[in-house]
């Protein structure tokens, strides 16, 4: 996190510490490791021009693993632990990250005013703020976006249905993040 490309970067050595020392640097993940994952997805969110809060949330939108990716970095009762390293609003819309239980709510977003989020630990239906949803969405455009230029066998899986999904929130989203995902949707069609 160091690029100086991005002048947040800096500001997120001390969570990149945290980050290798919950082996984030050694968990295999599309495009390298975990950690390479999460600084590139902090990194697009800078480029997207998210607000401080989201670009750390997307940081650590894996702490406590997500409906996508079981391998959590904290358990859900050490949540005082990221509250104090990254503080109460880029801990919470991890949290809300990690909770998606995508299978429920996908299919509600865009579609829905006021769309339901299930939360796959509680159980739970709850509806999330505007501003905790678009952070939601611009942390999913920019995970998955990351995860399919890596990995072409879950970017024909699953592409399609994001875009779809995406272009059906556009407005919720920066729009930096619409424009990179119609570049790769364009650049892929096949996937249409």
């Amino acid at each position: 996190m160091t690029s100086p490309d991005h002048p947040t970067a800096p500001a997120w050595s001390h969570i990149e510490e945290f980050l290798r020392a919950h082996e984030a640097d050694r968990i295999p993940h599309p495009g390298g490791t975990l950690l390479a994952h999460l600084t590139r997805v902090a990194a697009r969110l800078a480029d997207w021009g998210t607000d401080s809060a989201v670009q750390t949330a997307g940081l650590c939108h894996a702490a406590y693993g997500t409906d996508g990716f079981d391998g959590a970095l904290l358990a859900l009762d050490e949540r005082a632990t990221l509250v104090d390293l990254l503080g109460d609003r880029a801990e919470a819309i991890v949290y809300l990250y990690a909770s998606c239980d995508r299978a429920a709510v996908y299919p509600r977003l865009g579609r829905d005013e006021t769309p339901l989020f299930h939360d796959r630990f509680t159980g739970e239906d709850h509806t999330p703020p505007e501003e905790d949803l678009r952070a939601f969405l611009a942390i999913t455009a920019a995970n998955e976006l990351d995860v399919f230029v890596h990995n072409a066998e879950l970017a024909a899986r699953y592409g399609p249905g994001l875009y779809e999904l995406l272009s059906r929130s556009r407005t919720l989203l920066p729009p930096a993040a619409w424009q990179d995902w119609q570049d790769w949707h364009h650049q892929r069609p096949h996937l249409t």
